[in-house]
């Protein structure tokens, strides 16, 4: 299950074979170096790591400088495993988007949009108490009684609450290719995928 590395560029809309309008983000896949290839013998398991995008040379660590060194390829930014490969690759080999075909169906992984410390009503889709009666003032946005008296005498795990909202990792399952423009290593997927234009992107077949 080899897949890419890419970055999202934003998102435009196409034709389909029925004629209707689909909106489709853009995806820059690939190319993607083979950094390291991890076999059941030395690591306990197998996958193969990818490299995209270049580093420059004094904002890499020693021993990644190294590790890059012995894949006999120039420091990348982003690395990221793909565990149980079922493809032949060679250390320092290129992969791009030609491993994808329109129609394809993929998994795309990223990381959503960071929001900060948000209240309930934009974090959970509360509704605040309404109408502001009974004296109220200034609580429309509130959460109300979390119901935690003498009994259970503690905020119960899990309850909604304000908190950090967003920068969370998400997998979008089977999610459709719409087009492949292997020469520019372009691909358009079917519909929105998380993250904000040029966060990293992870595609697995």
């Amino acid at each position: 299950m080899l897949g890419l590395i890419g970055k999202k560029i934003g998102m435009t809309s196409i034709f389909n074979e029925e004629g209707k309008l689909v909106a489709c983000t853009v995806v820059e896949a690939g190319p993607c170096v083979v950094t390291q290839i991890k076999t059941m013998e030395s690591d306990g398991y197998e996958s193969i790591q990818l490299g995209y995008g270049d580093k420059k040379e004094k904002n890499t660590a020693k021993p990644q400088k190294g590790h890059f060194a012995k894949a006999k390829v120039a420091p990348k930014a982003k690395l990221v495993e793909f565990r149980n490969p079922q493809a032949e690759v060679a250390l320092g080999e290129v992969i791009t988007s030609e491993i994808l075909e329109e129609g394809d169906f993929v998994d795309v992984i990223a990381t959503t949009k960071g929001k900060g410390f948000q209240g309930v009503v934009k974090r959970h889709g509360f509704g605040g108490v309404g109408d502001a009666t009974h004296g109220q003032h200034n609580r429309g946005r509130a959460p109300g009684s979390i119901g935690a008296c003498s009994t259970p005498s503690k905020v119960i795990k899990g309850m909604k609450m304000a908190g950090r909202t967003g920068n969370d990792r998400v997998k979008e399952r089977s999610k459709k290719i719409m087009k492949v423009l292997a020469d520019q290593n372009i691909i358009l997927i079917k519909g929105s995928i998380p993250g904000s234009k040029g966060g990293y992107v992870v595609i697995e077949r």
